[in-house]
């Protein structure tokens, strides 16, 4: 019995040990039926174990072991979840992963079959699930806050109605949708600029959904969604003035950014128009193990300058890049909100370590978004030499 005692003390003291590094801010953290204090100050949150995490699962992944922990409820945040994330993520360069032992979680392969495979995983998981806590619009990417009041859902249609003005669209322009969503933007494109637009996904959920707003609104003749992948759009023989990607190139994975700029080039009308929307690091990383593992599956976030640099590569001419951040932490902070609103009703439909894995993926990303771990892009590109757009700022 004193044997054991004296293992449990030993572990405690190597998880203790392990964390006093993260003492930017004070926190407290109980195990065993003892506090201790981390950092200097008042604290403002505490992390509750229900017992040690062993040294090896911490320096194999820090966020597998901790966010593990915490979905099987071994381990508690008394205090708010978001703040307490807010703390350890901001001080992410402590957090240690071991790239070789997970290899094959982190370094995915970006065939058309796994990469479908991996999109599903995420978005198949249920419309009714999306409609529990995204806003009317179902628009699940970075909302704009033009005002400090503005709700979700008018940060969405905000978000939408920037993009398709940065389009200079014109009635009967041809618009093309990389990954679509569920059909949001081109809806509102086709109501209010008349333009002919098609969209391309690889989520069958996504599909349905957009099929059944499009027909609901009357605009079949105008709009058309296809299960597609990006790499086959070369081969559909059809070529476009505009040509916008919302959220999707972070799911194309770092060797493929050249191509996925270049089916983009060889389907675009010379002069157009490309915007792309998405989440960008400051620098190149392979992504975060816990993320890969429970919620998008090969995903990969790009730098800002790999990005511009393929393009330019490609004959684009980059004419605005515009960071979004903190729109996207408040955006997912709104998210979680609604989520937790919805908690019982997301349990009932999987099972509590879901809403569990769910909630601290909300929190994590919005505390990421707020520490500059991660940033928000949009960039505007035509497609070499448009002399006829308006010199002075259209948008």
């Amino acid at each position: 019995m004193e044997e054991r005692r004296e293992v449990i003390l030993l572990e405690e003291n190597v998880l203790i040990s392990f964390l006093r590094k993260f003492d930017e801010n004070p926190f407290v953290v109980k195990v065993n039926g003892r506090e201790y204090l981390i950092g200097e100050g008042e604290p403002a949150f505490t992390v509750k174990f229900q017992k040690s995490i062993p040294l090896s699962e911490l320096i194999r992944s820090t966020s597998l072991a901790l966010g593990e922990a915490y979905m099987d409820q071994e381990l508690e945040i008394e205090g708010d979840l978001y703040e307490a994330l807010d703390h350890f993520l901001g001080q992410m360069n402590k957090f240690s992963t071991d790239q070789s032992a997970l290899k094959k979680l982190i370094f995915t392969a970006a065939t058309k079959r796994n990469q479908e495979k991996e999109v599903r995983s995420h978005y198949d998981i249920g419309n009714d699930f999306y409609k529990l806590w995204l806003d009317e619009t179902l628009s699940y990417s970075c909302g704009y806050f033009k005002h400090t009041d503005d709700t979700l859902y008018q940060a969405q249609v905000n978000k939408i109605e920037y993009i398709l003005e940065k389009l200079h669209l014109q009635k009967g322009m041809s618009l093309l949708d990389i990954g679509c969503g569920w059909g949001f933007l081109l809806i509102t494109a086709a109501k209010k600029y008349g333009i002919r637009g098609t969209g391309i996904t690889l989520s069958e959920e996504q599909y349905k959904e957009c099929n059944r707003r499009i027909a609901a609104e009357g605009l079949e003749d105008l709009l058309t969604v296809k299960l597609m992948d990006y790499r086959d759009l070369p081969k559909c023989g059809m070529a476009f003035d505009r040509v916008v990607s919302v959220g999707m190139v972070e799911h194309v994975g770092r060797d493929h950014y050249p191509l996925f700029i270049d089916c983009v080039n060889k389907v675009m009308k010379p002069g157009g128009l490309f915007l792309l929307h998405f989440i960008s690091a400051l620098k190149e990383h392979a992504g975060d193990p816990w993320i890969k593992r429970y919620i998008f599956p090969g995903g990969v976030v790009p730098s800002l300058r790999e990005i511009l640099a393929y393009a330019s590569e490609e004959g684009f001419h980059t004419q605005d890049v515009e960071n979004l951040r903190l729109h996207y932490n408040r955006t997912l902070l709104c998210w979680l909100r609604n989520f937790r609103e919805h908690a019982d009703e997301a349990a009932a439909m999987f099972d509590q370590r879901f809403v569990r894995m769910w909630e601290l993926y909300l929190a994590s990303c919005a505390a990421t978004f707020h520490n500059g771990v991660i940033d928000l892009h949009q960039v505007l590109m035509t497609k070499g030499i448009n002399n006829e757009l308006p010199m002075v700022r259209w948008y």
